[in-house]
């Protein structure tokens, strides 16, 4: 059993004893994020428990990490002057990225409770989508001016660290910018703390960064991240005027958001999916998903009753046909994630397309050669039939190649007709292989047997 698995397991048992003291000290050794995700695991019921056990900063950290459907669970069930307090304590762009679950009238008293800064920071984050680099972004970017000295960058950090209590979190380099505030570069601070104090900002600035618009998908945002190994990057808008400053926590959170809508979306369900959400409800969502599945099973049954002659005459072809429906299946699969992850990535476009179907095509001939040769040889052996051995290795080797064929252009039609591919394309493809594989083989047999 893992160690976040004992602990959840450690606290619902405190819950179930009513041992306030234990669950006091289970909850004090874990993060803000790590007791999100145990009160995403725990029900509606051990979850208000678990809440009332937190103090405010605590609180604070659960709010920004938890999903939306038990955020808003949460602060449904807040007075409002505990919620209150819990939302000072939280930055601009963390209270932009939660406001759309609060009451009007918490969000109007946190607003008034504002100090001007601070509402200024909050509106101009508010302005941008979350889903953009704009809502992702931290708008208190230090900057400095590349006509000051190491010694003047060094007396500002540290009055900035006097006014504040403390230095803006993630600072590993601050943003070098003229009198119009237009970026000019970034100053790493390991150069701040390393060269002489008389050094000027503009000899050791670094040019060559990496801006972000203020417009770009947060999808881009994590891409430059990973591709560019970023701890940080400034944000500007149209004019290379500096906006505010993402940093890697805020791309961390993008990237598992993203990995975790794609398993739930998957497999038919939402995104933000609750665990312990009603029943109904849950049923009626997944419901939609099972009747999609349905229907594209009857396609491959309607496929069979076609030669439901022929299979009464030789029972073998009931016995082979799961395996050549199941090999095109996987080939299919295959293929569907290479390609599904190319065009996630950027990676495909029309200069390259024809190339991957050649490849895949030779990956595929090689395989379904020896595949069929082999089966073949499997259902002589079985049935002492040559002529089933010739069919059944005829059939797997269409059913190899059209279940790649498949694998390529249902996630590029899929994506043209703006579908998900991660969503449809598995379930597209089951169809797609299992009717092909099923006609081939029957059709095959047919003609041959």
């Amino acid at each position: 059993m893992s160690q976040v698995n004992l602990r959840i397991d450690q606290i619902h048992e405190a819950i179930e004893r009513q041992d306030d003291v234990t669950l006091n000290n289970l909850l004090a050794e874990v993060s803000s994020s790590e007791t999100a995700r145990l009160i995403e695991a725990s029900t509606p019921e051990n979850r208000s428990v678990i809440w009332a056990c937190l103090d405010v900063q605590k609180r604070a950290g659960v709010l920004k990490s938890i999903h939306g459907k038990v955020r808003q669970f949460l602060i449904d069930n807040t007075p409002q002057e505990a919620l209150l307090e819990s939302l000072f304590l939280l930055q601009p762009d963390e209270l932009a990225d939660i406001d759309e679950d609060l009451p009007g009238t918490v969000i109007n008293a946190m607003i008034a409770a504002m100090d001007e800064l601070r509402k200024r920071r909050y509106n101009s984050v508010k302005h941008y989508p979350d889903n953009t680099a704009g809502g992702l972004m931290d708008t208190d970017a230090t900057a400095v001016r590349a006509d000051v000295s190491v010694l003047s960058v060094l007396r500002y950090l540290r009055l900035l660290r006097n006014k504040e209590g403390e230095m803006p979190e993630q600072l590993d380099s601050l943003m070098v910018v003229d009198r119009t505030n237009k970026l000019l570069g970034v100053l790493p601070l390991s150069e701040v703390v390393s060269l002489p104090p008389d050094t000027l900002v503009a000899d050791i600035l670094d040019e060559s960064f990496q801006a972000i618009p203020v417009d770009a998908s947060q999808e881009r945002v994590a891409r430059i991240f990973v591709d560019c190994d970023l701890l940080s990057a400034p944000v500007v808008d149209h004019n290379y005027r500096l906006l505010g400053r993402i940093t890697i926590d805020d791309v961390v959170d993008v990237i598992q958001e993203q990995a975790d809508d794609k398993l739930l979306r998957s497999a038919g369900l939402e995104s933000n999916a609750d665990m312990f959400s009603p029943v109904l409800t849950n049923a009626y969502k997944r419901g939609y998903w099972l009747g999609i599945n349905l229907i594209t099973a009857f396609v491959a049954a309607w496929v069979i009753g076609l030669f439901e002659a022929v299979i009464e005459q030789l029972i073998a072809l009931a016995v082979l046909m799961p395996v050549v429906a199941s090999m095109g299946g996987v080939a299919g699969s295959q293929t569907l994630t290479i390609v599904t992850r190319g065009l996630a990535l950027n990676q495909i476009g029309r200069s390259n397309i024809p190339q991957l179907i050649a490849h895949e095509a030779s990956v595929v001939f090689l395989n379904g050669l020896v595949w069929a040769l082999a089966v073949a040889a499997i259902a002589l052996y079985w049935f002492g039939d040559p002529m089933l051995g010739v069919v059944f290795g005829m059939a797997l080797m269409i059913v190899l190649v059209t279940g790649v064929i498949g694998g390529i252009f249902i996630p590029l039609l899929l994506q043209r007709m703006s579908i998900d591919p991660a969503v449809a394309g598995s379930v597209v493809l089951t169809t797609f292989t299992d009717a092909i594989g099923f006609f081939s083989f029957l059709g095959l047999a047919k003609l041959l047997i």
